[in-house]
């Protein structure tokens, strides 16, 4: 019997368990806003709160490709863009927090504090970056952009969090030991990517088989000494024989 439709890949229930997860944050905000179990400042509040949510979906995203790499992991790489996804969605909520709640659209305002002060300008940097990313996240976006461009652009998946954990530790300002805890992960994460991409660029030398019959002797076998006729010593037996062996081989 043939089989009509799309065959669905492994973990079918995993992208809708994941979606119906990253909209509880939001639902608990606006729950706890309604009964007034934000405390006296129920902007501030909220304020935080979506700011770390939308961190902690930054880091999730950048997690997938690492885990990937470590544990052979395949699906996490289709949760990376709806977290990427998710990530600007809270972004966009805090900031709207700000300016709407916070500001109270108070744009004269809002400007001297974004070129003001630090905090704010590192916090606004780093929505601005998250801008391009949730517009070509599309596959007919990655497509028109090509290959380099797309490079270009997951570079900066690595600088909006980086930024965000700086305003983080600007934000609570004394007790820093939740946002170094965050800074701590993302930089195990950009570490095994580093080390990702440098063992791939690293050339791979190739040692042709000896038995090869279209190589010489020349070309297989290790160059005998001139006066003992006798082949060099294996490299494991020692950095002190390969010497003896070259002062033999100079006549020294």
């Amino acid at each position: 019997m043939q089989q009509t439709g799309k065959r669905s890949g492994p973990l079918p229930w995993l992208k809708p368990a994941v979606f119906m997860g990253s909209l509880t944050p939001i639902a608990a905000i606006v729950l706890r806003g309604l009964s007034g179990e934000l405390g006296a400042n129920p902007t501030e509040q909220a304020l935080n709160q979506l700011g770390l949510v939308a961190l902690i979906f930054l880091v999730a995203a950048l997690a997938c490709t690492p885990l990937k790499t470590l544990f052979g992991w395949t699906w996490p790489l289709r949760l990376r863009r709806m977290l990427g996804l998710f990530a600007f969605f809270y972004a966009a909520l805090h900031v709207s927090t700000y300016t709407g709640l916070d500001q109270t659209f108070d744009w004269p305002a809002i400007w001297a504090d974004v070129t003001k002060r630090k905090l704010i300008f590192v916090g606004f940097a780093a929505f601005v970056l998250l801008i391009p990313l949730a517009v070509t996240s599309t596959n007919g976006a990655v497509k028109r952009m090509g290959f380099a461009r797309c490079k270009l652009r997951h570079r900066l998946a690595y600088v909006a969090p980086t930024l965000g954990v700086l305003h983080f530790i600007w934000r609570v300002k004394k007790d820093i030991s939740e946002p170094a805890t965050y800074g701590a992960v993302l930089g195990a994460l950009l570490l095994v990517r580093v080390m990702t991409t440098l063992r791939a660029r690293a050339p791979q030398i190739r040692v042709p088989p000896r038995n090869n019959p279209g190589l010489t002797d020349y070309q297989t076998q290790p160059r005998e000494c001139p006066r003992t006729r006798q082949p060099p010593p294996s490299p494991m037996w020692g950095t002190r024989a390969l010497t003896n062996w070259k002062w033999s081989r100079d006549g020294t």
